[in-house]
């Protein structure tokens, strides 16, 4: 039976003070379960439907990576891949620059150092996690003729085996709780806001403070007893204020069958600059395994300065 590479694109692949719960009447709601609220939210008169309806349509995310195309940067890149007992295999240090030529943009190594068998012979990556890596972050030819228009972007998934990857693992990071057709085995599991699935985790949502900017902080945990039995150990995200972009994701994700399995955890740290926002760090520590490919134990991080 071959299980497709989608599984790896998964793996990848979104405090209360006097806290109170609010419930959100049958009749017209989108989402029936319970929101616990703390005393802050409650008072500010929160939407708590239309905040809901935010985060499944939420588009400013997406479009802060999609920003990252029309503007120069310097990235510090690390990519560390473990054998079975935790030691060192193979890892990546690099420096990339991206620049703009005539509406073009083009990736250019200033830094590089390899370790272990991170290169085939031929340098293309002999792990599947840097492919798909270097296939979202690097350029080394020119990329022309893009846009940073989001909307129907996700609605379709493009031809093509790495490009469906990348389509899948953009789902996964841009609108978690998705449906993502085509992974086996799921069983729905990854639709957190469908009725069947949302009844397995608490759902949050309080106002903090992120790098000094208001927030409201958006929490969804697993119920206890449903620990082994859902698909998102943690999906916490830092809405701003003033006008619900994200500024900050942590994901926590673990899944396992008889033909493959995958415990990966990932942050993502967003910037205002301008009137835009971009993503300013990236980090990923996944272990998956897929049967018929060899098991990848994979610690990256991006850091990107504009």
């Amino acid at each position: 039976m071959q299980i497709p590479k989608s599984i790896a694109a998964t793996m990848w692949c979104f405090l209360f003070c006097a806290p109170v719960f609010a419930q959100i009447p049958d009749s017209s709601s989108i989402f029936r379960l319970p929101v616990r609220l703390d005393s802050f939210v409650v008072r500010s008169g929160f939407d708590i439907q239309k905040f809901i309806r935010r985060v499944q349509t939420d588009t400013t995310f997406y479009k802060s990576f999609r920003s990252m195309h029309f503007k120069q940067y310097t990235a510090n890149n690390q990519i560390n891949i473990f054998d079975k007992h935790g030691d060192l295999a193979a890892s990546l240090k690099s420096v990339t620059r991206q620049n703009l030529t005539n509406g073009c943009r083009m990736t250019t190594v200033i830094i590089e150092q390899t370790t272990g068998d991170f290169y085939k012979r031929n340098r293309t990556y002999n792990y599947y996690t840097a492919e798909l890596f270097a296939s979202l972050f690097f350029a080394p030819t020119p990329v022309c003729k893009e846009t940073d228009i989001v909307a129907g972007v996700l609605d379709e998934a493009p031809p093509g085996q790495i490009e469906k990857r990348k389509y899948e693992l953009k789902l996964l990071i841009f609108n978690p709780g998705s449906r993502i057709r085509g992974i086996p085995f799921m069983a729905g599991r990854q639709s957190i806001f469908d009725e069947d699935e949302a009844a397995k985790y608490n759902f949050s949502v309080s106002v903090d403070k992120y790098n000094e900017t208001d927030c409201y902080l958006f929490k969804i945990l697993p119920k206890p007893g449903f620990e082994n039995k859902v698909i998102y150990n943690e999906l916490t995200t830092w809405f701003r204020k003033s006008d619900y972009s994200i500024v900050a994701r942590n994901y926590a994700l673990s899944y396992h069958t008889l033909v493959y399995d995958f415990d990966v955890r990932m942050q993502v740290r967003t910037q205002q600059i301008g009137d835009k926002l971009y993503p300013t760090y990236i980090s990923y520590d996944g272990n998956w395994h897929v049967f018929t490919q060899k098991r990848e134990r994979v610690k990256f991080s991006i850091d990107i300065t504009y």
